[in-house]
């Protein structure tokens, strides 16, 4: 697959915006502008990780964040044990899911961060009404727990 990752600059947000992502509501996933704020809190505050657009044949089509998770007061127990990362802001484009690409987009995302800056567990919320990303994150390898923020609840993928 011809799947280039591009860091998210404010040059390249545009083509962030690009992504068709009107079927998939703001409680589910986070706007491209959420991302580019988030990635840009975490520059300004040198956390790492890395935040990219994906392309493929250099059309966007996915915006992915994993990087070090800033505590929340309603992390699961297990994530105060041990840095993590924190998946956020993962969409792909409608005409782009159900074909393998978003699971191809989440392991390289994840061998490159792990790569870049060690391995650690990840975490990331999922709407509680999100089935199908609940089945993806499932087959990738994430555990559902028990422990909610909002309407999210909380998948835990171990460092392995």
């Amino acid at each position: 697959m011809n799947i280039e990752f591009e860091e998210l600059t404010h040059q390249n947000f545009s083509d962030a915006c690009k992504i068709d992502r009107d079927d998939i509501p703001e409680d589910f996933v986070d706007t491209a502008l959420t991302i580019m704020n988030i990635t840009d809190y975490g520059i300004d505050h040198h956390y790492i990780g890395h935040t990219f657009v994906v392309k493929y044949n250099e059309n966007p089509i996915g915006l992915i964040l994993l990087g070090e998770a800033i505590p929340w007061k309603t992390d699961p127990p297990e994530m105060s044990k041990e840095p993590f990362y924190r998946l956020m802001g993962f969409v792909v484009d409608k005409k782009y899911r159900g074909c393998g690409i978003g699971g191809e987009i989440l392991e390289r995302a994840i061998k490159i961060v792990y790569r870049d800056f060690g391995k650690r567990p990840i975490a990331l919320g999922c709407h509680k009404d999100n089935i199908q990303a609940e089945h993806f994150y499932l087959r990738h390898g994430f555990k559902k727990t028990n422990v909610m923020e909002g309407n999210d609840y909380y998948y835990l993928r171990s460092a392995n």
